[in-house]
């Protein structure tokens, strides 16, 4: 099958999808999504997921020991069906509301 670059565009995510559907991942059944931002002080990382919480966002909240100067975890579980429009629509949201915290997206993963 000829990988379509209007549903799998050449990128991280669009890569990430082509390879789920390519071992058979149902792409529509909706599931619970991790999309984790970074922060370099715990007090900013919980302005953020008090942020996600105001929104009814699921969150988790850990300290992230793989960087010096980014100590702390928020992790968002969206329920959502896999294409690209809505992983690439809540990173850039993500993105866009985490950077005056200083926040910086760390990436998505799904089962």
């Amino acid at each position: 099958m000829d990988r379509d670059l209007t549903l799998f565009p050449n990128d991280n995510i669009g890569d990430a999808l082509w390879q789920m559907q390519q071992a058979g991942d149902d792409l529509e059944k909706a599931r619970e999504v991790e999309f984790s931002v970074l922060f370099p002080s715990q007090v900013l990382a919980l302005q953020f997921g008090q942020l996600l919480l105001e929104n009814n966002q699921k969150l988790s909240f850990t300290p992230f020991h793989d960087n010096e100067a980014l100590l702390w975890e928020i992790t968002a579980y969206p329920e959502m069906s896999l294409n690209y429009d809505n992983i690439s629509a809540y990173q850039e949201l993500l993105e866009t509301t985490s950077v005056p915290l200083q926040g910086k997206f760390d990436g998505f993963y799904c089962l």
